[in-house]
């Protein structure tokens, strides 16, 4: 008898410490309040893959924003271009004004002296013609037909050079006036000097 309670003890022991063992290491199933060992594994598995996601975002976005620096960057290069030209093209025909303006000036100044004064005949006249207050040195008179007299001055600090030639028949004169857009001293070294030229014939 004493034996079989001995017997039971040992074995409610064993039941009770292997209970023990299932409840603490998770292995009894739903039952008990156990200790879930998966749980920290699910959170750990979330957080990988919320790090691969927050990396492929910031992959994506640093790419969006290259692609829009590229376009805004060719863009402002495209406007910068066309600006340049335009401030070209508008000096360009600024220059090509005050060449016209100044050929005409040089025109009209060899006229006025040839017909007012007759300054471009065969006889050497008395003084010197005068232009934008600019005495005029001329070379190629000759004592006759036909002949080419020449000047230049600089109306305005712009370059005018004309050209009077003289013949005994039809046309008997013609002046041919070429204006640049710099002095005289700067025709053959500026690589922007615009020529505008102005003929008469009477």
């Amino acid at each position: 008898m004493l034996y079989l309670v001995y017997r039971m003890k040992k074995a409610l022991r064993k039941s009770i410490l292997c209970l023990a063992s299932r409840i603490l290491y998770g292995k009894y199933g739903n039952r008990g309040n156990r200790i879930a060992p998966t749980v920290p594994s699910v959170y750990t598995k979330y957080e990988i893959r919320n790090t691969k996601y927050a990396a492929r975002s910031a992959g994506f976005t640093v790419l969006l924003a290259a692609l829009v620096a590229s376009i805004t960057l060719a863009i402002g290069v495209s406007i910068f271009e066309i600006t340049q030209k335009q401030i070209i093209l508008s000096s360009l025909g600024r220059d090509s004004q005050f060449a016209f303006y100044t050929g005409d000036t040089g025109a009209e100044c060899a006229l006025y002296w040839d017909v007012r004064h007759g300054y471009f005949g065969t006889s050497t006249p008395s003084g010197s013609a005068v232009c934008d207050n600019q005495a005029l040195d001329m070379s190629g008179r000759s004592t006759s037909y036909p002949y080419t007299i020449s000047f230049q001055f600089e109306p305005g600090g712009y370059c005018s050079q004309v050209t009077v030639k003289k013949a005994a028949t039809n046309p008997r004169t013609v002046i041919h006036a070429d204006g640049f857009s710099t002095n005289c001293a700067s025709i053959g070294t500026n690589p922007r000097t615009l020529q505008r030229s102005v003929e008469l014939r009477y």
